[in-house]
């Protein structure tokens, strides 16, 4: 059996990533896509085709730094009288799970020399008000925070409610990896990081309102919902109190609060101080789960006692 077939047996009755097939077989990533083609492609073949699935928009956002008086290199503070120009946004994308499709906008040169934005808010709001859950590496602290003091400044709403899902934090608490970054957990999960970009020169230029640098600024923009995309698919098992996808289904099946998909494992259970409820694993995610109910009869649950709280 050739490595195409090898490839394609492995895609096809597995859920192991191009990294794993690829450390299994002995070739390279690339070859593996090749024959394969992309990993959340099979496994968005293989969630759930319920007719109402939960939104979920993979968002990044670029912006300028502050422009600012300083009397020092290692300021501990600097007065807000100090400001030349506040900071401004560069440029957002964002995509639907598992679409091919990446939404972006950029400033245009003006724009970027003024710290303005008036151009590209309106299509990002309009994308969050949509939005169910929202994937964002760093996002609670600083996309999500940046966006919405924007969203005040131009007079919009609030967008609808939606849940954020912050790739970093999820990073945080649940491993131990050298480094949190977007750049390095790509790098380290499936082998592709963040697109080169030359570094802070290219905000300068972004700033100083040169198209070349616009343009490099948005696919690079572009290039980070990719692979955050990636990132999220890898993490979702492991995120506790992931939004619950059954909620957004229309459907009478038990599905995986994860995904979404239909295809459980039954086996074991899940204890709480008082209670006893059956354990679940999604063939497709890999996410582990509970019933809603307890599997103790009236009488068991009775005769239990806690222990005193702290």
């Amino acid at each position: 059996m050739g490595l195409r077939e090898n490839v394609l047996r492995l895609a096809n009755t597995t859920n192991l990533s191009n990294k794993d097939i690829a450390r299994k077989l002995g070739c390279s990533r690339r070859s593996v896509r090749r024959y394969a083609g992309k990993w959340s492609n099979r496994i968005q073949s293989k969630e759930s085709k319920a007719e109402s699935i939960a939104k979920i928009l993979i968002m990044d956002i670029e912006t300028s730094p502050i422009l600012t008086y300083t009397w020092s290199l290692w300021p501990k503070y600097i007065h807000h009288d100090h400001i030349i120009k506040d900071w401004g946004m560069l440029s957002w994308a964002a995509k639907w799970l598992f679409s091919d499709t990446i939404m972006s906008q950029v400033v245009n040169p003006w724009e970027a020399k003024n710290h303005s934005e008036v151009t590209i808010i309106k299509e990002i709001w309009n994308l969050l008000d949509k939005a169910d859950i929202v994937i964002a590496h760093n996002g609670a602290k600083f996309d999500v925070k940046k966006l919405n003091a924007k969203f005040l400044s131009y007079g919009f709403p609030p967008p609808m409610p939606y849940r954020v899902i912050d790739t970093k934090v999820v990073a945080s608490r649940l491993f131990a990896f050298s480094s949190n970054s977007l750049d390095f957990l790509t790098k380290q999960l499936i082998g592709e990081g963040k697109t080169e970009t030359g570094g802070f020169q290219l905000w300068v230029q972004c700033m100083e309102g040169k198209q070349n640098a616009l343009n490099k600024m948005v696919e690079y923009n572009r290039n980070d919902v990719v692979i955050l995309e990636e990132l999220y698919v890898l993490l979702r098992p492991w995120i506790n109190s992931h939004p619950n996808i059954g909620l957004y289904i229309d459907t009478t099946e038990t599905t995986c609060t994860n995904c979404g998909n239909q295809r459980l494992s039954w086996g074991g259970y899940y204890y709480t101080p008082a209670g006893r409820y059956r354990a679940f694993r999604c063939n497709s995610c890999g996410a582990v789960g509970r019933s809603r109910f307890s599997s103790l009869s009236k009488e068991d649950r009775k005769k239990l006692v806690v222990s005193v709280a702290r």
